[in-house]
């Protein structure tokens, strides 16, 4: 077998030659971004973004990407502040009635039956079921451009953390228990979606110490 045979190859700009573009389900399964922020005058909006994750620790920064300058990034870019609500198995249906494209005016709240709670810090309202909630400030909004410079119509949205809501119960010995919440993930295809359960977990240590000494020492030997 040849190393073409081994791997279906190809050049993203040409083409993937396949029946479903595959890059969203091998980046994948990826946390939502399930973005509340109100407009200038006050009316609020609720959406789903699947490109999202956490980019920086300390301090605390998460982003998204938008696809289009969509109201989401348009109520961040004036007022500067958003909030993340964290999706469970049991507010996935909610959330996914959030992904429609409505009309200017029309609360995603409301279409999806979704409870809202006041922010302690920032004006966005906090979906009250989520089990985790960020409040946000926004740090940066990057228009993404293509390997020769050119805009693309897709804008990054960066926000730093402010104030962390955990639900009591998702807080076991101090240590939050990430299976406990039943966080949904993004993956591929239009209406892919995945739970992360306790008997999917395993665990690695970093190597260290002792253990990444031998690990040296047999590198060292093998060259």
């Amino acid at each position: 077998m040849t190393e073409s045979d081994r791997f279906h190859s190809y050049v993203p700009a040409e083409g993937h030659g396949l029946k479903h573009d595959p890059f969203n389900a091998i980046v994948g399964p990826r946390p939502i971004g399930w973005i509340s922020t109100l407009s200038p005058d006050g009316a609020p909006n609720l959406a789903p973004y699947s490109f999202f994750n956490a980019f920086n620790y300390t301090p605390p920064i998460i982003g998204f990407s938008s696809t289009g300058w969509k109201d989401t990034v348009a109520n961040i870019e004036k007022t500067g502040e958003f909030v993340w609500n964290l999706v469970s198995r049991t507010l996935a249906e909610r959330m996914n009635v959030t992904s429609a494209a409505v009309p200017r005016g029309v609360s995603e709240f409301a279409l999806g039956h979704i409870r809202s709670t006041p922010s302690d810090v920032v004006r966005p309202a906090r979906v009250a079921d989520s089990p985790v909630q960020f409040e946000c400030r926004l740090t940066q909004i990057v228009q993404l451009k293509d390997v020769d410079g050119r805009a693309i119509e897709t804008w990054m949205t960066f926000g730093e953390v402010v104030k962390a809501h955990i639900r009591a119960d998702l807080l076991v010995n101090g240590i939050y228990d990430t299976t406990r919440a039943g966080p949904v993930l993004r993956a591929g295809g239009p209406a892919d979606y995945y739970e992360i359960r306790a008997d999917a977990l395993f665990r690695m240590q970093r190597p260290q110490g002792d253990e990444l000494a031998r690990l040296i020492a047999e590198q060292e030997t093998a060259d």
